[in-house]
């Protein structure tokens, strides 16, 4: 992995309080600075550590073998990646894959100091209340694809960005764990329908009641 050191964050333990407890484990870690793009781990592989996001965003994501990908959740300053840590749990490979989607910054506490800072009382309940957190998005998560039609699903994720949203069908299909076609021939009914306007690119709201309505169930 392209890490390169980078001086430590001064904000570690606003942005993770409950380290103040282990203070003597993370003292001297570094942080690591990795640009966008970066594949911070793998699925199958050994878990090297407990990732703490200082700066930027981690994409975890599942692939399946004819390379369709399903996004997870992201992790973003003071949360916690679940797949690391319950890797780190059970001593297990880890589940999914985890890459970074801006510049990023981040400190990684080793496996044994992380085993070791779960003997404190104040870290295991910050990580354990994260834990239950992340496993109640997942199931959240799980509900909707198994549940909620495509096009609602769709409709909810171009929601709360705002009268533009700069990305591409791909990666909207990775979010929702589909094929590319298909997110074009919905985007394109939506734009028959009056609900976007499409172009390279971008995807631009001209109605966000009628996608409101269409994420709710209440639409065609």
């Amino acid at each position: 992995m392209p890490f390169m050191d980078a001086p430590r964050a001064d904000g570690l333990l606003q942005l993770y309080p409950a380290l103040d407890g282990v203070a003597a484990l993370v003292g001297g870690l570094p942080a690591l600075r990795v640009p966008a793009g970066t594949a911070l781990f793998a699925e199958q592989a050994p878990c090297q550590g407990f990732p703490m996001v200082l700066e930027g965003e981690v994409r975890v994501s599942r692939s399946a073998p004819n390379g369709r990908e399903l996004e997870l959740y992201r992790v973003q300053p003071g949360q916690l990646c679940l797949v690391s840590s319950a890797a780190l749990f059970d001593s297990r490979a880890l589940s999914a894959h985890g890459t970074t989607t801006t510049d990023t910054a981040l400190v990684l506490l080793p496996p044994p100091a992380f085993r070791q800072a779960m003997a404190n009382q104040g870290f295991r309940d910050f990580v354990l209340g994260l834990f239950a957190a992340r496993m109640a998005e997942l199931t959240s998560l799980i509900e909707a694809v198994a549940f909620q039609r495509l096009d609602a699903r769709l409709a909810g994720t171009l929601l709360g960005h705002g009268q533009q949203l700069h990305t591409t069908h791909q990666a909207l299909a990775d979010e929702l764990g589909t094929v590319r076609e298909i997110v074009t021939r919905l985007l394109r009914r939506f734009e028959r329908e009056g609900l976007v306007e499409l172009s390279r690119e971008c995807i631009t709201i001209r109605n966000s009641q009628g996608l409101r309505a269409l994420s709710s169930g209440d639409g065609p």
